[in-house]
């Protein structure tokens, strides 16, 4: 029986005053699964993600999520389907706990004045604390975001997202800036996600993408060069030629 995508992105273009940044991308991505996006600047890695998080409408083609149209919908409409995004930059509230932070992204209502009350029900404030630990950040739960390093940060924006209960969870560049340690560290944390979560990574580094052992797809042009596990994805000549800029050896 063929599995249903939770994602079915179809024959997607997106037209910026006449330059294409996706041409007919097709992706599908399936329940549980952890796919890596790879590709050289300008590929069309983060206008992949607008288009899915309704940040950009595309010009044409179709995007499914769960069987729902996605085009038309507001970003906060397709986030509340359950779909959460961890940008380039991780975006913590610097003068509050990390605690608090946390709280604020699991808290069930979103609506201003209830993010700032303590009247969060204890089951969410158990799965707060499970996720701190879970990203190994229980010993700063009291110290201001801001006094994190910057590695912290990016396990703090992932908890974040992760404690909105997205079932598809998108992770730009999530070790940019990262030491060696916190970038493996990261690798872990990102496939013990999967499963759970339909996960994607979009991400520069090579060495990281493969500790991920995931499904690569290599995007060119605003379309999909090949796809593949990253050993083979590399052997791709077309890869080699417009990725890569190596020889075979």
């Amino acid at each position: 029986m063929t599995q249903v995508p939770l994602l079915d992105m179809t024959d997607v273009s997106v037209s910026f005053d006449g330059f294409y940044a996706l041409t007919d991308l097709s992706i599908r991505l399936l329940p549980g699964e952890l796919r890596s996006i790879i590709g050289p600047n300008g590929a069309g890695k983060t206008t992949f993600l607008d288009v899915i998080t309704g940040k950009v409408k595309p010009t044409k083609g179709s995007v499914a999520f769960q069987g729902k149209n996605l085009r038309g919908l507001s970003e906060q409409k397709i986030s509340r389907l359950g779909i959460g995004r961890k940008f380039q930059t991780p975006r913590v509230f610097d003068n509050l706990s990390v605690l608090r932070n946390l709280e604020l992204a699991a808290a069930p209502m979103k609506n201003p004045v209830g993010l700032f009350r303590d009247t969060l029900p204890m089951s969410v404030k158990d799965d707060v604390q499970h996720l701190l630990g879970y990203v190994g950040l229980a010993p700063y739960a009291r110290s201001q975001a801001g006094s994190l390093s910057h590695g912290q940060k990016q396990w703090l924006a992932i908890a974040m997202v992760v404690a909105q209960s997205p079932q598809l969870l998108l992770l730009d560049e999530p070790v940019a800036g990262l030491t060696d340690e916190e970038t493996s560290r990261t690798a872990e944390l990102i496939k013990s996600l999967a499963g759970k979560h339909t996960v994607v990574v979009i991400e520069h580094d090579m060495e990281f993408i493969r500790e991920l052992n995931a499904p690569v797809t290599v995007l060119h042009q605003g379309t999909v060069l090949t796809e593949g596990l990253l050993d083979s994805v590399k052997k791709d000549p077309k890869v080699i030629e417009v990725y890569l800029g190596q020889s075979q050896d």
